[in-house]
């Protein structure tokens, strides 16, 4: 008999861990592997945020912290909400967790029953689906095509929404895609969940602050308010401040929903680490021009690594409104053979291919819920980013 849970059958191992732990297990034997398969930021976190947390140790903020999140905490996230959204909120509308994933998670087991469906734009991050599958929902992908730029289209979305539909999930700027909505077709989207007024919206935020070219973020409570009192606003923040190790992540929404999602939080943590808090706190209300000078630098990224793949023959290249991911289109080169003797027949053959012949570690598009594309972060030098895509350009150019 085995030891695991029958919940853990159809939950996967996310694909990107298991890339990044291929490029360390390539590294750990010498050789030189260009990672680009990691949604993290190269950036250090903001001193003044360090500084916080090193002060709140100093002062003897040790303790265990309340389970929904410090009131300095949640103060700075309501202003957050008010200055970049302009969300009203209340300290009972927000909770804390550990990471955005956590949010996530917690929002799930706290409002899924078994059968319930959330509707998926996708391709969509890894652990969606995986979360829902967990809590007893069905995930339920709704492609967003190339040709429509990665984004939800109405039409789509109705055709998707069921009586058992619990929750519809947005993510603009789109993990793996960098697809980001107008407020027009944000508009569109919500004018679509007006008429159904039993289905829920959990909107991860995570990537607002990294959108190039004057593209506007927005997000769904703020374009349309009459959807208000069902929107869970989810951010963090891991992306924008480059914490992804401090683990923080918030949402704001309801009280009803903010309660439940409270009690799960208190029965699967004891609440965030206070130092995490003290520094969470700092990056929200300190200086917020380090936003737009790093996005800029993103934007320089993008624009060399989308430079540069537009002149490997096989590839096609959507170009990303936000995020830091790119993910290009491999179809012209299907049914081809690497160099070293692999037959690409999948996006999966591609960057097994590519990181053992030519270590590059990339995402297949498969992970993401559509094919035949690869997910490449530029979360990284401009250096790497070089030595990346020089090598993909070699691995491309050698099939046969």
């Amino acid at each position: 008999m085995s030891i695991k849970a029958d919940r853990l059958k159809n939950v996967s191992i996310s694909a990107s861990a298991a890339m990044t732990q291929r490029a360390r297990e390539l590294a750990a034997q010498g050789i030189k592997v260009v990672s680009l398969s990691s949604g993290e930021p190269d950036f250090p976190t903001p001193a003044h945020a360090i500084e916080a947390a090193h002060a709140a140790a100093l002062a003897g903020d040790t303790k265990y912290p309340p389970m929904d999140g410090t009131p300095a905490l949640k103060a700075a996230v309501i202003r957050k909400f008010k200055r970049d959204n302009n969300l009203d909120y209340d300290a009972s509308q927000i909770v804390v967790s550990g990471g955005g994933k956590q949010v996530i998670f917690n929002a799930m087991l706290a409002t899924c029953n078994p059968g319930d469906e959330v509707v998926i734009p996708t391709p969509s991050w890894v652990s969606y689906a995986d979360i829902v599958k967990f809590a007893g929902g069905v995930p339920v992908p709704v492609p967003c095509h190339e040709q429509a730029g990665f984004k939800l289209r109405p039409e789509d979305l109705e055709a998707a929404i069921t009586p058992r539909t619990k929750w519809l999930f947005l993510n603009f700027p789109n993990n793996p895609t960098g697809a980001a909505c107008s407020r027009a077709e944000m508009a569109a989207i919500a004018e679509v969940m007006q008429r159904h007024p039993n289905v829920w919206i959990m909107t991860d935020d995570i990537y607002e602050h990294l959108v190039y070219d004057d593209f506007q973020f927005c997000t769904i409570a703020e374009v349309e308010p009459r959807l208000y009192d069902r929107v869970l606003t989810m951010n963090g923040v891991s992306k924008a401040y480059a914490m992804t190790g401090w683990r923080l992540g918030f949402c704001a929404g309801p009280k009803e929903l903010i309660a439940a999602i409270s009690n799960v939080n208190g029965q699967n943590g004891g609440g965030i680490a206070t130092l995490t808090q003290a520094a969470a706190t700092a990056a929200l209300d300190g200086p917020q021009d380090l936003l737009k000078e790093r996005a800029a630098i993103y934007k320089t990224r993008r624009d060399f690594v989308l430079d540069k793949l537009s002149e490997v023959e096989g590839l096609r290249c959507h170009r990303p409104e936000g995020a830091f991911y790119i993910y290009p289109n491999i179809s012209g080169l299907i049914g081809k053979t690497s160099k070293g003797g692999r037959k690409i027949e999948t996006d999966v053959d591609f960057v097994m291919a590519l990181v053992d012949e030519h270590h590059v570690a990339t995402v297949q598009g498969a992970a993401y819920g559509m094919s035949p594309f690869f997910r490449i972060s530029y979360a990284t030098s401009l250096e790497k980013l070089a030595e990346g895509c020089a090598r993909i350009a070699e691995f491309c150019k050698d099939m046969r």
